[in-house]
């Protein structure tokens, strides 16, 4: 359990009050207020589990084509309290919004239990389909009761019978009242050109100066005294009609009303489910707008002998505030995240740092974080953070002395630590703001020293906020304890509110009381005690600070670069996915072609099969090649002579010069020479050994009827044309009677310029495009004399 004055340290009550006010209905607010930290894991990871798997569900479309939208509904709790205990039967007005309820939590039910739902929400599905709803209680409230909270004539035979005799005779009437007003000019005596109703009977607004000069009876008188309500002697026996007519009504609208409470009785469980239902749902989705509102996320719970971790943690109130200052376009700062770390086998975290420097406010955040995961409510943290279950948290944050109960801070924070104690274990979280302060420095601090030991005797888990030097030395130097301190600006002295791990700091009371305006004669004394006291160690301790937050900076920096290294491995991934997924359709292809080639004779089975083996051969080399190339490259010392792998072209070559300052080398791929740059080089498994296909450049492949290849495709055509000549050049020297040139079909330019080149060239015999088959109008092959 979490003790009421530790959330009221915490101020989990402003938490619930600010969900309340993100509820829709007066049944989510009452159970928002209601919200407390549940008694067990099992409790926290069912309700964590829900509000994930709601998050989920609200995004779906529904029928519409868009979510579920949760509107406002009635409270009708009361009424169903109500019911148990009387007999007698609800209003119109409250059966209506008890229909109202009850169409909403059957569309909700139905949006619930979608084909989806029990692999993407089954806990959400669980909670919808714990009751079944009253289906014939529903259908029977949209059959009676109308949008406007009105019995409809339809609730029963006889109810539309006498409606419908009403209207008759209501129509009769007026035309009787129109003949006899034009019978015995009597429109200069009414008030109005229209019949009225009185005491529920039918009356004529008479002038009362014309009282007298007509038989009837006097029902009522207007306010200002100058219309009577009158009722001729020829309307008495029709409104004596009418009264039976209404009494009969009445009657047959309690028999309607007492036909809907037995049915209510009969289906009280499913009408409290509906509402538990939708009250469920709505405090669900003020928990998804607390979130969007400071990019709040679930933490799950994780085994106590992981330590704690809270990655950019922020106070959840510090964040609602600059929220709510953001809406009204007010300039603020943000919040600074905190990472509150204790790592396995610590149990206890000691932070250090000035005054105002934002230690209270760690522990806070840790304590109203905790809190907020065990309620099932999300925090915002970033991803990756996880708690320990923690069944017991006990807060020692503020100034706790009474008056009226005559004690002191200290007393007072002995008098809980002592009643609290017997109740502590591994399962514990304490929080010690200043402990020990409030007494003597020396006693103090040995009294929090022990009982930091004990607490570590017990394996409870302990963040402490000190000053106390025996305190610091003691985080430094004890198993089980982690150091912190809150940093500050070296320049300014302004504290950063963040913190340093494994460090202590210096408490900076006299640069607060200089950014307080004391006055300076009083500082500049304080500094003498000090020095004449030999404890001021305060150069020390900023040295300290000033390296941390060195540190931190270029932490940050580095954190920067991880992320950046991460997002381009990740399109790097996406892009070697794109590629393999391109050369899985083009091989898809091609062999679907050269199974047409095959039933229609165009090529032997012996072909077909052999090219098939070459396509699966030239698909499987790039793929260990790009598994080999995802690797990080590890840094390699470069010499002359050396063999190395070219990565981009996937070939084998020997370093003939070196350039150390642009960091590139010149390569010997098999008579070929260029610059390469030396992160796209490694140390070749197969000194001299090139590596057989996917290569850009010259590819030589065995000699023994196979031809030579270029691929050209991604040059430029100044770039190709000269290694066309290159490599016709290497064709000659080596015998080669045909050769292969890729040259992609894309616009045309390059081949256009390709084949005016071969045509100028003596060596050339012939060349034409290759057969579909063999690439088409994106290779040439070149038959050399």
């Amino acid at each position: 359990m979490i003790h009421p004055r530790t959330l009221q340290a915490l101020e989990f009550g402003k938490i619930v009050e600010h969900l309340a006010t993100l509820c829709c209905s007066g049944a989510g607010r009452d159970r928002a207020l209601a919200l407390v930290p549940l008694p067990d894991a099992e409790s926290v990871t069912w309700a964590t589990r829900l509000y994930e798997e709601s998050s989920v569900w609200a995004a779906q479309p529904v029928g519409n084509g868009r979510p579920f939208a949760l509107t406002a509904f009635p409270d009708v709790g009361g009424l169903l309290n109500a019911t148990h205990r009387s007999a007698h039967s609800p209003d119109a007005d409250a059966f209506w919004a008890l229909g109202q309820v009850l169409r909403q939590a059957r569309d909700a039910h139905a949006s619930i239990c979608a084909p989806a739902a029990a692999t993407q929400w089954p806990s959400l599905l669980a909670l919808a389909e714990a009751t079944p709803l009253p289906q014939q209680l529903t259908a029977a409230l949209t059959r009676c009761i109308s949008d406007d909270g009105l019995i409809k004539d339809e609730s029963s035979p006889e109810l539309y019978r006498l409606r419908g005799e009403l209207r008759r005779l209501h129509q009769s009437c007026m035309h009787k009242v129109k003949d006899y007003a034009l019978q015995y000019n009597m429109l200069p005596y009414l008030q109005d050109n229209f019949m009225t109703l009185s005491s529920d009977r039918y009356v004529l607004p008479l002038k009362a100066n014309f009282k007298g000069r007509m038989q009837g009876i006097i029902h009522d008188w207007s306010q200002t005294g100058e219309t009577c309500y009158f009722e001729p002697m020829f309307l008495v026996e029709i409104n004596n009609h009418l009264q039976e007519l209404k009494h009969e009504e009445r009657e047959e609208e309690r028999k309607v009303l007492t036909y809907l409470h037995g049915l209510l009785q009969q289906e009280m469980p499913g009408a409290q489910a509906a509402l538990n239902l939708l009250a469920e749902l709505d405090l669900l989705q003020a928990k998804r707008r607390l979130a969007a509102l400071y990019g709040g996320r679930s933490v799950s719970l994780s085994p106590e002998a992981e330590g704690i971790h809270l990655a950019g943690a922020r106070h959840p109130l510090l964040a609602l505030a600059r929220t709510r200052e953001d809406e009204n376009s007010r300039k603020v700062s943000p919040v600074r995240p905190l990472d509150i770390t204790l790592r396995p086998g610590e149990r206890a975290l000691v932070i250090t740092g000035g005054n105002a420097g934002g230690k209270t406010v760690c522990l806070k955040t840790l304590g109203l974080t905790v809190v907020m995961v065990l309620s099932a409510l999300p925090v915002p943290v970033e991803a990756g953070s996880h708690l320990p279950w923690f069944e017991r948290m006990d807060a020692f944050i503020g100034d706790e002395q009474s008056l009226d109960d005559n004690v002191s801070t200290f007393t007072a924070q002995i008098d809980h630590l002592a009643k609290a104690w017997k109740h502590l274990d591994q399962n514990g979280l304490v929080l010690l703001d200043e402990f020990g302060a409030g007494t003597d420095p020396a006693q103090g601090a040995a009294l929090a020293q022990a009982v930091l030991d004990e607490l570590l005797e017990k394996h409870t888990f302990v963040l402490a906020a000190t000053h106390f030097p025996a305190l610091k030395s003691y985080a430094l130097t004890r198993e089980g304890v982690r150091a912190a301190s809150m940093l500050f600006d070296p320049d300014t002295r302004r504290p950063l509110f963040r913190l340093a791990y494994d460090q202590v700091g210096a408490s900076l009371a006299l640069d607060v009381a200089r950014e307080h305006r004391l006055p300076e004669a009083i500082i500049r004394r304080a500094e003498h005690y000090l020095l004449q006291d030999g404890q001021d160690t305060s150069l020390l301790l900023e040295r300290l600070n000033q390296l941390a937050a060195q540190r931190e900076k270029e932490l940050g920096i580095l954190r920067q670069e991880q992320q950046k290294a991460r997002q381009g491995l990740t399109r790097v991934r996406e892009q070697f996915e794109q590629e393999r997924a391109r050369l899985h359709d083009e091989v898809r292809a091609r062999a679907a072609e050269l199974m047409r080639a095959w039933k229609e004779d165009r090529a032997t089975a012996k072909q077909a099969l052999k090219e098939m083996s070459r396509l699966r051969a030239g698909l499987a080399q790039p793929r260990e090649d790009a598994d080999a190339a995802s690797d990080v490259p590890q840094p390699v010392h470069f010499v002359l002579g050396q063999t190395v792998l070219h990565r981009v072209f996937n070939k084998s070559g020997r370093i003939t010069d070196m350039d150390e300052r642009r960091k590139r080398v010149r390569l010997d791929l098999n008579g070929v020479s260029l610059w390469a740059e030396m992160k796209d080089l490694r140390a070749s498994t197969q000194p001299g050994q090139p590596i057989p296909s996917g290569a850009k450049d010259v590819t030589r492949l065995a000699s023994d009827g196979f031809s030579l290849r270029l691929d050209l495709r991604g040059m430029r055509a100044e770039q190709a044309l000269a290694e066309v000549e290159r490599f016709l050049d290497k064709a000659l020297l080596d015998g080669a009677s045909e050769v292969e040139v890729i040259h992609g079909r894309g616009t045309g330019v390059l081949r256009r310029q390709v084949h005016d080149m071969l045509r100028a060239n003596t060596a050339v015999e012939r060349f034409a495009l290759a057969p579909e088959d063999r690439g088409g109008d994106g290779m040439t092959i070149v038959s050399l004399r």
